[in-house]
């Protein structure tokens, strides 16, 4: 996916990567959101980044991931989202990874066992 977006347009998956670009303005001692009609015409394609980028992800969905995420108001919330929901973050991944090489080193055949009681106690103990 993130080949696909990068194709169509780097600003878009920066969009995604980093935040979506929000106007801003200082009123008195503050920044605030810059009201639409005051937008330039840099600001609003820097903003439209963040709108493509959701049409994009939304177009790929299932209609369950689609509902997950569709009131996000950034693309990358909806990223950050689908990638943990999909593919966990990298410490479960790794952890995952981990124990499951931990408990193949220590799958062995019991004494007086077949190969399909085995084929059974290791389905049993993974389902």
């Amino acid at each position: 996916m993130q080949i696909f977006i990068e194709a169509i347009d780097l600003n878009i998956w920066e969009a995604i990567e980093i935040e979506p670009y929000i106007p801003t303005m200082v009123a008195g001692n503050t920044t605030i959101e810059k009201p639409r009609k005051k937008w330039s015409e840099k600001e609003k394609r820097l903003v439209q980044y963040n709108l493509k980028a959701k049409n994009i992800i939304t177009y790929a969905l299932g209609i369950d991931e689609y509902f997950r995420v569709s009131n996000y108001k950034s693309a990358k919330d909806m990223w950050d989202t689908l990638q943990v929901t999909h593919e966990g973050t990298t410490n479960v991944k790794r952890s995952r990874i981990n124990t499951l090489t931990h408990e193949y080193e220590l799958f062995r055949m019991n004494p007086n066992e077949s190969i399909q009681d085995m084929q059974k106690r290791f389905i049993h103990t993974h389902n």
